[in-house]
């Protein structure tokens, strides 16, 4: 029976959207108040799906706690209270879009999962904006 089990974390972070290589002016036109020079923040909440065969042994897919700590090391404390384009190596050459910002943590998952399991991430930046990677 194949199926798949989430768990949801949220983390707090600042970035700035922008390219190093564009003028103010169109960083401005393309990336408007996000290209706020002194940063801006969201909270961001996110749901981590794993997929796949559950373990006639155990009952689980996966180990819950696990996961739980998997998501806390990788993410919630690279991530949590953090200036994303500052302190966060992953994006010192990497726009800190909600899309970029999911696919490098499916990514910091992705090299910690057992391959036998399929992985998503999706992730709110605000309650109506969210994307989800799958890789």
């Amino acid at each position: 029976m194949s199926l798949t089990v989430f768990r949801k974390a949220h983390f707090n972070a600042a970035h700035r959207l922008y390219r190093k290589d564009w003028s103010d002016e169109k960083n401005w036109e393309i990336f408007g108040k996000c290209n706020n020079p002194n940063f801006h923040g969201h909270n961001y909440e996110m749901e981590v799906g794993v997929t796949g065969e559950v373990d006639p042994e155990t009952g689980y897919l996966i180990d819950m706690k696990i996961l739980k700590d998997l998501i806390k090391e990788e993410v919630e404390d690279a991530f949590d209270h953090k200036n994303l384009n500052l302190e966060v190596p992953e994006f010192a050459d990497l726009n800190p879009t909600a899309e970029n910002i999911a696919k490098v943590i499916w990514e910091k998952l992705r090299a910690k999962l057992d391959e036998k399991f399929d992985l998503s991430v999706k992730l709110y930046e605000t309650p109506r904006n969210f994307v989800l990677y799958t890789g």
